[in-house]
């Protein structure tokens, strides 16, 4: 999901002088993460703790006598392995990190981002994946999250806003210029392996094979397709023109929002939440023009903004011969639910509302302390300089393209071997004068076609310039009645 997917599309929506910079922090963070995870995460999440954080038993993976067992092939965590349960959910805590670096995109210094990180992911991620699925609070409200509603897309969202406005817009932003992608190809890349890789996401926080997962598969896919569909037509209507990048972005709100009811939902759940998805994040992108902060690569206009929306549809279209629980749509036929003690129609609206609530202002506070402090102290934002000259080379030292860096101060200056004396062009052949036998393949493969021109040899079955022509090539020979090569 994160490497390649995000990082993809995160690179091809970046400009060209920031795209490794944009690839490097997702890659940087798979590795932080996992290392964090080890040591302290995995336990902070699901250790047995309070309704608040979870405990140090599984600390490094060992837990003890007293406090837990180690993680071992024989461990489990319900019906499965506990070693594959702990990955899986690694996967989740990568991706939420790595989503925030699409609002702080092109100008946050590269040491500052891995320190925030490094807090962020132990005093927000933790908590609140604790809080919702680690046996916390939010769990014994009755919030419905199956795969990250919340836990991943609310909190790395409006974390994102709050870098974003914190940091400042880019230069290049503030001063009203447009800031077209670097390479829409890639985003395609990037968006279809996430769109893959949701499955894995949705389908397997069933924690089983069974129904469960197939269902929740299905509604994922109905949604993306739901939600493309409608970001492109109103992108269409508003702009005259649809475009790749609209409905790549679609497709990704799409999956934003079916994230928490994947398992709560059906097929006319899941169209109706993938329909106004795309359309109410479509219109969330264009926040920050509006109010003027710089969610650079959008992470918040579709990650912040569809886990909300998301969150309350959940509430909408739960029904409960899916997963139990039954939302407002379904406020008249509550027997299922009730003998499964869940919450019914408006009252389980009203419990997303107070969790989407509660994850929206922990993540905002949090996330603006650690960045505060971190701005007074080691600085955030790199220079003016650094900014213009773009972060690959800055804080990297590298380019995308190998001319993208000067280093003719250290380098010596290469030495060029003389070229032949270009030849006047000659005059055209008669139709049917006898041909003259083509190059050898050995002198012009590889040479292109303006290096055979420059050398005076037409290449292999196309016709020399005609003189005086300032055109390169034109048509292929054409071979008189028993002509041929």
């Amino acid at each position: 999901m994160t490497i390649p997917g995000l990082a993809l599309f995160y690179g091809g929506l970046s400009r060209a002088q920031n795209v490794l910079s944009t690839v490097m922090q997702s890659f940087a963070i798979t590795c932080l993460v996992s290392i964090l995870w080890l040591c302290f995460g995995y336990s902070l999440a699901f250790g047995v703790g309070n309704d608040y954080i979870g405990g140090s038993e599984k600390f490094w993976f060992r837990g003890d006598d007293k406090t837990g067992k180690p993680i071992t092939p024989a461990a489990n965590a319900g019906s499965i392995p506990e070693a594959l349960f702990c990955m899986f959910q690694l996967t989740f805590a990568i991706i939420t990190c790595a989503i925030i670096t699409g609002s702080v995109a092109e100008r946050m210094k590269f040491s500052s981002l891995l320190v925030f990180i490094f807090f962020w992911h132990l005093l927000i991620y933790c908590p609140v994946a604790h809080w919702e699925w680690g046996g916390g609070f939010m769990s014994v409200w009755g919030v419905l999250d199956f795969a990250g509603g919340d836990v991943v897309h609310i909190t790395s969202g409006v974390s994102g806003l709050v870098a974003a406005m914190i940091l400042g817009p880019r230069r290049a932003f503030g001063a009203g210029a447009e800031l077209p992608p670097h390479n829409v190809l890639l985003t395609f890349l990037g968006a279809s392996l996430l769109w893959v890789g949701w499955f894995g996401f949705n389908a397997g926080s069933a924690l089983t094979a069974g129904g469960s997962a197939a269902m929740a598969m299905l509604v994922t896919h109905i949604a993306a397709s739901a939600a493309g569909l409608s970001w492109m037509a109103t992108e269409w209507a508003l702009k005259g023109k649809p475009s790749l990048l609209g409905i790549v972005s679609g497709s990704i709100s799409g999956l934003v929002v079916i994230t928490p009811g994947a398992g709560y939902v059906d097929q006319t759940g899941a169209f109706f939440m993938g329909l106004m998805g795309g359309v109410v994040c479509y219109f969330g992108i264009q926040l920050k023009h509006k109010l003027g902060f710089d969610d650079a690569l959008d992470a918040f206009g579709v990650h912040g903004v569809g886990g909300i929306v998301g969150g309350i549809l959940t509430g909408v279209f739960a029904n409960p011969a899916i997963g139990g629980a039954s939302g407002l749509f379904y406020d008249t036929d509550c027997r299922i639910a009730k003998s499964l003690d869940t919450h019914c129609g408006g009252k389980q609206l009203g419990i997303q509302v107070a969790g989407i609530l509660m994850t929206c202002v922990y993540s905002a506070v949090g996330t603006a302390i650690i960045l505060l402090i971190l701005k007074v102290t080691i600085g955030i934002r790199v220079s003016e300089d650094d900014e213009d000259i773009g972060l690959d080379i800055s804080e990297h030292g590298e380019g995308l393209y190998s001319e993208g860096i000067n280093m003719s101060d250290k380098l010596p200056a290469p030495q060029l071997a003389p070229t032949a004396p270009q030849q006047a062009p000659t005059a055209p052949t008669p139709y049917n004068a006898p041909m003259q036998a083509p190059a050898p393949q050995y002198m012009t493969q590889g040479m292109g076609m303006q290096g055979c021109m420059q050398h005076g040899m037409p290449m292999q079955g196309m016709a020399p310039p005609m003189q005086g022509s300032t055109r390169p090539m034109q048509q292929p020979y054409m071979m008189p009645p028993g002509g041929g090569f």
